[in-house]
């Protein structure tokens, strides 16, 4: 299968409402979307770098940069039987797995629409629909938090996770608690404190949580471990896992006891499925994050929670959770149960509004 041309986009889209995490506030996104020029057809896939580097050292501009100068040079043109003569192309390039997994996750749609197999199965998937949850942004007011929480629950969302940072942390919380004793809950700090706020994280052990997301730097291992042996509250890493082998060492030094895999954060689906095989075979539970994708992105989401260790819910939120109008049809809707459906149709299993695309495109490039 050869790659005769790439071409990366970027796209201006607003969020339904502003969502604020201990990195900032975000209205608008701007996604970067490539699409594979293979045998005359058109293969999607979504770059889930941030606008500036908070989250990881990823950025949309450098992303456009390492695939520009980097990673499109050494792939167009060549005869590309796997995912694994992609990656070996990949390998001299340090890190930036965000600007890998764009095209790694579009090549691998492409091979399952040529094998004439929907993604998830083409992944080797067990479900046909996902449980999912919802994740709520730093609120001003606890008063809109509970409201925020009661819409979502209304929705039938089954798993609430809320961000949290110092300040914004044991006390909302526990209004959360006295309000919803029986939901299942969950916070993420996006490494928003340190190991020596380990008493004062503590306290959240009171609050029969599912989880703790990521409370310390970013990439920081043994610090986590140090934390996990004070708290009862599982410790669940998202940023420090970014590799099959950052998993690996995880799990033998006991950093946590859950792992968020976002295949556009760890390089795609190959790296992702290592991950998940690790963790399975340590009878630790992984889940789905999400990073603000469009319905591109959230359908390569979907289709890798059906794996069979992804035992817990995930944030695949529906497409109006945070657009008016996806960029994808169909959209993707909540049903019953808390799930989503997954896509049965060849390939990713959604179809690209081309017409939307192009009237939100703010930047273009083909790479031929």
């Amino acid at each position: 299968m050869k790659i005769d041309a790439v071409e990366l986009r970027v796209l201006k889209m607003r969020l339904l409402k502003p969502f604020r995490t201990s990195f900032g506030v975000q209205q608008d996104r701007y996604p970067l979307l490539v699409r594979l020029d293979i045998d005359g057809h058109s293969h999607w896939g979504e770059c889930v770098a941030g606008e500036g580097p908070w989250y990881s050292y990823e950025t949309v501009e450098t992303a456009w940069q390492i695939l520009k100068g980097y990673l499109l040079p050494g792939v167009i043109g060549r005869d590309l039987a796997n995912v694994d003569e992609l990656e070996t192309l990949f390998a001299p390039v340090r890190g930036h797995h965000m600007a890998k997994a764009s095209i790694e996750m579009a090549f691998t749609g492409a091979l399952a629409e040529h094998a004439r197999k929907p993604l998830a199965q083409y992944l080797g998937g067990v479900r046909d629909r996902v449980e999912t949850g919802v994740s709520i942004g730093i609120q001003a007011t606890v008063d809109e938090l509970l409201d925020s929480i009661g819409s979502h629950l209304a929705e039938g969302y089954r798993r609430i996770k809320v961000k949290i940072e110092p300040g914004w942390d044991v006390m909302a919380i526990g209004a959360i608690r006295e309000k919803y004793p029986e939901i299942t809950l969950m916070a993420d700090a996006n490494s928003a404190y340190s190991l020596d706020d380990a008493a004062h994280l503590a306290q959240l052990d009171r609050f029969g949580l599912l989880m703790l997301e990521q409370p310390l730097a970013a990439g920081d291992l043994v610090d986590h471990a140090a934390l996990q042996r004070q708290l009862r509250t599982p410790i669940c890493l998202d940023e420090s896992i970014e590799s099959a082998r950052d998993a690996r060492q995880a799990l033998q030094l006991g950093a946590c006891r859950v792992i968020n895999i976002k295949p556009g954060r760890v390089g795609g689906f190959a790296e992702s499925r290592r991950i998940h095989d690790i963790a399975g075979n340590a009878g630790v539970p992984v889940w789905c994050g999400g990073m603000l994708e469009t319905g591109i992105g959230r359908a390569c989401n979907v289709a890798l929670a059906t794996l069979p260790n992804f035992r817990l819910p995930g944030d695949i939120s529906a497409s109006g959770r945070y657009w008016a109008e996806d960029i994808v049809e169909p959209p993707f809707v909540l049903q019953r149960g808390g799930t989503i459906p997954v896509p049965t149709r060849w390939g990713i299993g959604v179809r690209v509004k081309v017409d939307l695309v192009e009237r939100l495109t703010v930047r273009r490039e083909t790479v031929r």
